[in-house]
């Protein structure tokens, strides 16, 4: 069965309370309910890691590489701005099918990801369905990846 990596970057465990104007009022709990659910019905396993830490989802990456992960989908919220290591961490792992997914268009905010040059693809300003559309693009891509 196909593994998915889901990294959660820094202030995302705080979906629905923090800047509500900007990213909602879902919370990261209902978030990953409805996450789950797509996985049950599309037949993937996924793993949701949050983490404030830079050095840990650096770890967490490494980790799912090791136990033999598909594929990497992440918001890197406050890790964006300066995720140089992160970004290496990624280029590291060899090919890892990797996409950046945010909730808010970051060119709207006149915000550069630090991490897209390592990203197969991003996706961006569709709100929380953005992680829908980032999942089904990871399995997309891992199946032509297979063909």
């Amino acid at each position: 069965m196909t593994k998915i990596l889901l990294i959660q970057g820094a202030n995302m465990a705080w979906l629905g309370r923090r800047q509500p104007e900007i990213y909602g009022t879902v919370t990261a709990n209902q978030l990953d309910q409805d996450l789950q659910a797509h996985a049950a019905k599309n037949s993937y396993d996924l793993e949701i890691f949050y983490t404030h830490l830079e050095g840990e989802a650096i770890g967490r990456v490494y980790q799912g590489v090791d136990e033999s992960i598909d594929g990497l989908v992440m918001n890197p919220a406050g890790f964006t701005y300066r995720g140089e290591a992160l970004r290496d961490c990624i280029l590291a792992c060899g090919g890892l099918p990797y996409i950046e997914v945010h909730i808010s268009n970051l060119g709207k905010r006149d915000i550069k990801s630090a991490l897209v040059s390592a990203a197969d693809g991003m996706i961006m300003g569709f709100g929380l369905h953005g992680y829908v559309l980032a999942l089904d693009g990871m399995l997309d891509l891992l199946k032509n990846n297979k063909a």
